[in-house]
């Protein structure tokens, strides 16, 4: 599986950039992402908070091993 330039943290710290008020296309120029891809992050990442995915992160981290 290829590995994301961006960390879950960063991905939830661009879509809040969004729920600010930014443009979706603005925001995508800015960051180097496609539309598609930051919908598709929308919709992963949408309702995460950051303290959440850190958590989330943990728990796949711990069960991995």
């Amino acid at each position: 599986m290829k590995r994301s330039r961006f960390t879950e943290e960063q991905i939830i710290g661009i879509l809040k950039e969004q729920e600010a008020g930014l443009k979706v296309t603005d925001l995508c120029r800015k960051h180097g992402i496609s539309d598609a891809t930051f919908y598709k992050w929308k919709t992963r990442y949408g309702a995460l908070e950051i303290s959440e995915a850190k958590r989330l992160k943990a728990w796949k981290m711990k069960t991995a091993a």
